[in-house]
């Protein structure tokens, strides 16, 4: 097995048993060296280890983790996304950056269940676990991470969501989906996205295309953002059936009163993300500052 992948997969594991702990033991505020034991690293390879993963010291980290720090990005998200969706951004949906687009399969496509299309797929290590994409012609249609039960039920879970597809397993191809997905600044060209899904599925997605790394919005929000304020709930269900982590990023849908809530790939990886964006955001922010 290639190295680069056992040692990234293997950074993820440690700072996810990290954040844990760090969660766990918030009252207290641990010490470096307590972190540092509970995943079995030496303090001065911890450091390094959880720095180089994160851009920024595990001390710094833990406020990203916060409830209170979840309430500030709410409300600074609180009318950016009305406004972007106003604006008509979402149609076909782009995200911030507009590095990447999303295309909705036809009506007579969702009832193929995907006869005559050609489905590339493959495993890969990401800065936050193994994660299975999965591609066709009209852009990724597919990119969960890999849950206890191991790839060959993430490959049944594809085939569910395809039945009449075909599929082929092709790292060479998925590798050069993945690579600029968890890397934005070396994204050259934009990634296309060609989802299957309800009419109303559709519509939540692309209003989280509009949520800016660093910011979260609630599910409440969300909703009210579509015209249906008492849709919140059916917002949620939508937000749990997203079918491309990350990139359609419902990672960044909160409850109204800062806790994480659900999410279909672990609470843990979804505070790594959500605090790994905000670390990144906040760091832009700095150096635009010194530079301005």
């Amino acid at each position: 097995m290639n190295p680069p992948f056992i040692t990234e997969c293997e950074t993820y594991r440690t700072v996810e048993r990290a954040i844990e702990y760090l969660r766990d033991h918030a009252r207290e505020q641990p010490r470096l060296a307590d972190v540092a034991a509970r995943v079995g690293l030496s303090e001065f390879h911890f450091q390094r280890q959880f720095s180089e993963w994160a851009g920024i010291s595990p001390k710094r980290f833990v406020q990203y983790l916060t409830k209170e720090y979840a309430k500030e990005a709410l409300r600074r998200c609180e009318d950016v996304l009305e406004a972007a969706y106003a604006a008509g951004l979402s149609g076909p949906g782009r995200l911030h950056d507009l590095l990447v687009t999303c295309e909705a399969v036809s009506p007579g496509e969702h009832r193929s269940l995907g006869e005559g299309v050609a489905i590339a797929y493959g495993f890969h290590a990401t800065p936050f676990g193994e994660c299975l994409i999965a591609g066709t012609p009209r852009g990724i249609c597919r990119l969960v991470f890999v849950g206890p039960s191991g790839r060959a039920a993430e490959i049944e879970e594809l085939q569910r969501s395809w039945p009449r597809a075909r599929l082929a397993q092709d790292q060479a191809a998925t590798g050069r989906l993945v690579a600029p997905i968890f890397d934005p600044a070396n994204r050259t060209k934009p990634l296309h996205l060609w989802v299957r899904g309800s009419n109303f599925q559709i519509k939540v997605w692309e209003a989280l295309l509009q949520i800016a790394p660093g910011e979260l919005a609630s599910y409440e929000r969300v909703a009210r953002t579509l015209g249906a304020p008492r849709a919140s709930r059916a917002v949620g269900a939508a937000v749990g059936a997203n079918p491309i982590a990350v990139l359609i990023p419902c990672h960044r849908v909160i409850r109204k009163a800062g806790d994480p809530g659900d999410y279909r790939w672990g609470l843990t990886r979804k505070r790594a993300l959500i605090a790994r964006e905000a670390a990144a955001r906040d760091a832009t922010m700095r150096t635009g500052l010194l530079t301005a």
